[in-house]
């Protein structure tokens, strides 16, 4: 089995605070008007290993090619992490991420070993 079939999908999440919320909510009807994307909500405050505001979108690994190079030109100049779906959620967040503009230091003990089925791709759940 190669790596990438390890990869049951990706998140890219877009940070923002509250002056660039309404950046953030733009970039993010655009990607969903303009992508095959499983959006998530705005989360104002820490959640999970996010210690700021963010949005996340969920999305297969076919559309990596499509979403990544477009976010690297058209994030306006909000920080992304993109990160892969493995069976590590801390290496995914750490050692797996991905970086468009300044990182944003995680809160990584808070992760759990494994991902909710909720935070995969449709196709990637069990039953889907």
């Amino acid at each position: 089995m190669s790596e990438t079939s390890k990869i049951r999908g990706y998140h890219a999440h877009v940070y923002y605070d509250p002056a660039t919320k309404p950046v953030a909510a733009r970039l993010r009807e655009t990607m969903l008007g303009k992508f095959k994307v499983e959006p998530g909500g705005f989360s104002d405050e820490p959640r999970g290993p996010h210690p700021i505001s963010q949005f996340n979108v969920i999305f297969e690994t076919t559309e990596f090619e499509n979403i990544v190079p477009w976010l690297m030109l058209n994030r306006e100049g909000l920080d992304v992490l993109v990160h892969p779906l493995t069976d590590s959620s801390y290496d995914d967040h750490s050692k797996n991420a991905l970086w468009l503009g300044t990182p944003v230091p995680m809160r990584l003990e808070v992760l759990r070993p494994q991902y909710s089925e909720s935070l995969l791709p449709a196709a990637q759940r069990t039953g889907a």
